[in-house]
């Protein structure tokens, strides 16, 4: 009777302590905007069940831009995040809490599109359009540096609050004159408009900063290095596994995310290549940052946008999770 009691006791000690320990291992991810291809190597990882063998429960949540998705890491709404880097630098300077540990697209992914029938020919026809694109868009926020590296007044367009999908459409309906959108979708828009879109990458522009990067919040880092270490290195072997076969990958994505064309995921997984592939990534480690061009990123932000409250860039990010022998294949 004595060991049923204790064997009882045990149990109760046991179901009382679960719910801590699984929230201490809970992990809730905000992405920069609605899943799509380059997030499948997430979505993979996690349908493998790579992130539950490193002991973290993953919360995957879809995102409204960039500069949400730092605030809401910022401020501990959620551990970890993906978020345009200039961006995230903007953010830290008003005070949120985050620190990169690792870049996905090691090129800027912005750019601008336009109908060539509509007589403009290159940026600095812009003024007295409309840009199309989300109020928490990245473009947005560093538009006004964008502007001044091709010699426009900031002030000189309107911007128009379009979501997402509905960028194509308001192209096309001429709702708005310029779109703003990510390089991945470039097939898409290829297709729809043929010989008459106008295209701008920023990166060609003098404005080659760094693109999507995963955030995390500062405080839960301080207390959870090994947990973060963890999450990154599942996260590193994930893209590294995407680049090498993107079906499994895809089809991850697909299974947990409705709304998704194969065909486009594809052609958008194509293009997302290209910018996680620079100097760095194939030479140090996939997702390592570059501390020159960090700073240079900062120093660009500043000088054209300004930063708040001032600090030193080396503090936005760090490498030291990323595994050195992982690294993005060369062309």
């Amino acid at each position: 009777m004595k060991k049923l009691l204790s064997a009882a006791g045990s149990i109760v000690m046991l179901l009382a302590a679960s719910p801590v320990a699984l929230a201490a291992d809970a992990m809730s991810l905000t992405l920069n905007w609605t899943p799509t291809a380059d997030h499948a190597p997430i979505y993979y990882a996690k349908s493998q069940g790579w992130y539950s063998q490193a002991g973290i429960d993953l919360n995957i949540e879809a995102g409204k831009g960039s500069a949400v998705s730092a605030q809401r890491v910022g401020t501990g709404g959620a551990e970890l995040g993906i978020s345009d880097l200039p961006t995230a630098i903007q953010a830290k300077g008003k005070g949120a809490d985050i620190k990169a540990v690792m870049v996905i697209y090691a090129n800027s992914p912005q750019g601008f599109y336009w109908l060539k029938s509509s007589g403009i020919a290159g940026p600095k026809d812009f003024s007295g359009h409309k840009i199309g694109n989300p109020p928490g868009d990245a473009a947005r926020l560093m538009w006004p540096a964008f502007a001044k590296r091709v010699g426009l007044d900031p002030a000189s367009v309107t911007f128009v609050n379009v979501s997402p999908q509905a960028k194509v459409a308001a192209l096309k309906s001429k709702s708005v004159d310029i779109i703003s959108d990510f390089y991945n979708e470039h097939d898409l828009k290829a297709r729809e408009f043929g010989s008459d879109l106008g295209f701008q990458p920023w990166r060609d522009a003098g404005m080659n900063v760094y693109g999507n990067s995963l955030i995390v919040n500062g405080a839960y880092l301080s207390k959870n290095g090994a947990q973060v270490k963890k999450f990154v290195a599942v996260t590193q072997r994930a893209y590294d596994a995407c680049v090498k076969s993107f079906d499994p990958c895809l089809q991850a994505l697909t299974a947990s995310v409705s709304g998704l064309t194969p065909d486009n995921q594809r052609d958008q997984w194509n293009r997302i290549k290209q910018l996680m592939r620079d100097d760095t990534t194939t030479k140090v480690a996939l997702g390592a940052f570059d501390d020159k061009r960090v700073k240079a990123d900062y120093e660009l932000v500043s000088s054209l946008i300004g930063i708040d409250k001032p600090y030193d860039p080396a503090t936005l990010y760090t490498n030291e999770f990323l595994d050195k022998a992982v690294r993005m294949a060369p062309k």
